[in-house]
């Protein structure tokens, strides 16, 4: 099947999903057709349109994708795409993980594709929801513990990250359904959630949990608890999940040129501490093994969604009972507030010449007389009371 000139492109959204129906990533794509990583994704994006000989190219791929079944296994092997290494299933990489051709070893013998989210079902084909959150987060859960586990030391904010980061998927699910990465975006809210520098104000978080048993991932542990979170991040997300140099740059929010700093500083350290990881294939294995030895069970999809559900109704009714309490204190304060103006209290004066108490004085020689002559008088009778003429 042939696709005529006059037979226009199919939108941005639609050259992704049937990329993501052959199970393929951009690099992969980007490998077949023999063009950088970043043209497919721009042509992805709709910021660039295809064009020249690799769009016509890639307009007859779009073709046959639509008219053709999804490859086999052992084409998309063949293709570079990042399968289980040493014959089993990546622990770090989520499923739908990318990662640039070429930067990594390619996969072992025997080795099979990992499940990717594409094979989930999409939130435009299926109309419930919460079937499509529960298929997100069984595939990506599990990974995203073991991430975390790295990134923090701590067991219980591990699991804590993974479900306060799919509780915060699920309260904005209309938003994250569309984004062309939802577990991206669920990664990078554990990431932030995970390394946020107030967990060491809680009691039970000030310390890193006890490091493994066995002395090699003893070793390895002390090393990525003793690196900056900066660093752990960015070694975790390129030599751990597989992401390429520009897409670790844009999720830890720095610039290309830091983010690479950042890595080979990281690299440098574990490679004084352990020569024996100086490779990153080796690196990559004993991350996911050291991830594996923790043990962590990632929470149940129902169990996440209902308790994010019980935790929005609280707040939810906290802000209403908060609100409705700042409206009864307004309507309180404006029935009881004075409706005209009342002159204040003037403050008080001091007065000055007032004689201080003084009590019982002896009389002198005046007071004396006048006392005697009172004396003298009637002091009883109407006489007292009559006015005398001299």
């Amino acid at each position: 099947m042939t696709q005529s000139p006059a037979t226009p492109l199919p939108s941005p959204e639609e050259r992704r999903r049937l990329r993501e129906a052959k199970s393929l990533t951009q690099a992969e794509l980007a490998a077949t057709l023999g063009i950088p990583h970043e043209t497919v994704r721009s042509w992805e994006s709709g910021r660039v349109p295809p064009e020249g000989r690799e769009g016509k190219a890639y307009e007859k791929l779009l073709t046959t994708f639509a008219a053709t079944g999804a490859p086999g296994a052992s084409e998309r092997v063949r293709r570079g795409g990042r399968a289980e290494r040493s014959g089993r299933a990546e622990p770090l990489s989520e499923p739908g993980a990318r990662a640039e051709p070429g930067a990594r070893a390619e996969p072992g013998p025997g080795a099979r594709p990992g499940p990717r989210w594409a094979e989930a079902p999409r939130p435009e084909d299926d109309p419930r929801p919460a079937h499509v959150f529960d298929a997100l987060c069984a595939h990506t859960a599990g990974t995203l513990v073991r991430q975390a586990y790295l990134l923090t030391g701590r067991r219980r904010l591990a699991q804590e990250s993974v479900e306060r980061a799919f509780q915060h998927a699920w309260q904005r699910w209309p938003e994250v359904a569309v984004d062309r990465d939802p577990a991206g975006w669920v990664r990078a809210a554990v990431h932030e959630y995970a390394m946020s520098p107030w967990h060491r104000f809680r009691p039970g978080l000030r310390h890193p949990d006890p490091p493994p048993p066995e002395p090699a991932d003893r070793a390895l542990f002390r090393v990525l608890m003793d690196l900056p979170p900066a660093q752990r991040r960015t070694l975790l997300l390129y030599d751990g999940v597989g992401l390429d140099l520009p897409e670790t740059a844009a999720e830890t929010q720095a610039s290309t040129p830091a983010t690479a700093h950042r890595l080979m500083h990281a690299r440098e350290a574990v490679a004084e501490a352990l020569p024996d990881l100086t490779a990153p294939e080796d690196l990559h294995r004993r991350l996911g093994e050291l991830a594996a030895a923790a043990g962590l069970r990632p929470p149940e999809p129902e169990h996440v969604r209902l308790r994010g559900e019980h935790r929005t109704r609280v707040w939810t009714r906290a802000a209403i009972a908060f609100t409705a309490l700042i409206i009864g204190a307004t309507s309180l304060t404006l029935r009881t507030a004075p409706t005209r103006y009342e002159a204040p209290l003037s403050p008080g004066k001091t007065i000055t010449g007032v004689p201080a108490y003084m009590g019982p004085s002896p009389l002198n020689g005046r007071s004396r007389t006048l006392h005697a002559y009172l004396d003298a008088q009637l002091s009883t009778g109407p006489g007292r009371l009559t006015p005398g003429l001299g």
